[in-house]
């Protein structure tokens, strides 16, 4: 039975085919670590790794390629940005929209530094109100953190809009872009954008191990390295680096997962994001207009494209969702996710955390129409039965 791969929100498959050559090269032919030595192999890891930086920079318009550190996945760049940046006695902004990768750093900093957070509520589409985020505000807010998109929903954030808002009050924004990045066009140079957040191995077609945060010039000398080694820099002094990126980027590098990121992003700024992104939100028109069809089967979020990400999420009448996922899995080779997918606040707010959450259908480059065609079947012939 040919399996129909649905699930690019946990992480995109397939890759590019130069993402497994470039892994495949880096572990067969260089084998080098990343700024630990000045012989040829050496050199030209070196390189690979700068290229890959600056075409991060490129493709989100980071003011330098300097300004990007390289993490081990979204959650360590969430971490780097939260613990780094908020000190006991802070306030912080947040939604019920978020991901525990922002939820359980946040809750940590209640727990043992006396942290004060307020969840600010959204609709019924999953999009938060800016309005409510000013009314939030406090004299002591240091830190806004957004999703950009839900990984439950798909809503897209008024991230533009909320960004304004934390320059005016003088409080970081941090945008975790888990759901964009790779999807969606970003413009750090357009957005008032101070940290952004995301992993390497979903939009960006990267490995597994991999991840990004973009720190805003100026915010290294509030955000702390919560990670202190070797740097392959500086080595004569005990203390940490202050220059970027040495300052947060401490032990060896993942460095065959640089390798394939680097040949992903290649894919990434050959096809163009605006390409990828009309792709994507045309199968996902195909799958809300199928879904919107079946009866028992509720859409949460919005059920139309418009400010809204390739991931669409359902509650059926008739099946719990990881019932629901696994005939989908064995019976049709449809492969989604289901449960409350590390989101239990905004499966709160939808009314499916009581039923375990949803199954979601998450849309990636590399899917096409015949793709989404089998998947509205399956839940179709299932329903039916």
């Amino acid at each position: 039975m040919p399996s129909t791969y649905l699930d690019n929100a946990a992480t995109s498959f397939p890759k590019p085919d130069a993402v497994y050559d470039a892994i495949d090269q880096y572990n067969r032919e260089v084998g080098a670590p990343v700024g630990r030595g000045s012989h040829q192999r050496a050199v030209e890891v070196q390189s690979v790794v700068k290229r890959c930086r600056s075409r991060v920079a490129e493709l989100f318009g980071a003011e330098s390629p300097d300004r990007i550190i390289f993490t081990f996945n979204g959650t360590d760049s969430l971490n780097l940005a939260i613990h780094g940046l908020v000190e006991p006695g802070d306030h912080v902004i947040t939604s019920v929209v978020e991901h525990n990768s922002v939820l359980r750093p946040l809750r940590d900093l209640q727990d043992r530094c006396n942290v004060a957070v307020t969840y600010v509520d959204c609709d019924e589409t999953g999009r938060i109100e800016p309005n409510d985020i000013k009314k939030a505000l406090r004299p002591d807010t240091k830190l806004i953190a957004l999703v950009h998109a839900s990984n439950v929903t798909g809503t897209i954030q008024p991230i533009a809009d909320v960004g304004e808002i934390a320059r005016d009050s003088n409080a970081a924004f941090l945008v975790d872009a888990a759901q964009t990045a790779g999807h969606v066009p970003i413009d750090l140079q357009r957005l008032p954008i101070d940290l952004l957040a995301l992993p390497g191995h979903k939009g960006l077609l990267g490995p597994l191990g991999t991840g990004v945060l973009s720190v805003r010039p100026g915010f290294e000398d509030s955000l702390i390295s919560v990670r202190q080694g070797g740097t392959g820099s500086q080595s004569e002094d005990d203390r940490q680096p202050c220059v970027m990126p040495d300052k947060y980027e401490s032990g060896n590098h993942n460095a065959p997962g640089l390798f394939g990121l680097d040949a992903g992003l290649g894919y990434l700024l050959d096809r163009g994001i605006e390409s990828i992104q009309k792709h994507e939100l045309e199968l996902t028109g195909q799958l809300l207009d199928g879904l919107s069809s079946v009866d028992g089967v509720r859409i949460v979020g919005p059920t139309t494209c418009d400010e809204r990400a390739g991931v669409v999420s359902i509650a059926c009448d008739l099946f719990e969702p990881q019932i629901l996922a696994t005939i989908l899995d064995e019976n049709f080779g449809i492969q989604t996710r289901a449960g409350l997918h590390c989101a239990p606040l905004i499966h709160k707010r939808m009314g499916t955390f009581e039923a375990g959450g949803t199954v979601r259908f998450s849309i990636g480059p590399f899917n096409n129409a015949d793709n989404i065609a089998a998947a509205l079947d399956a839940v179709r012939e299932i329903v039916s039965s």
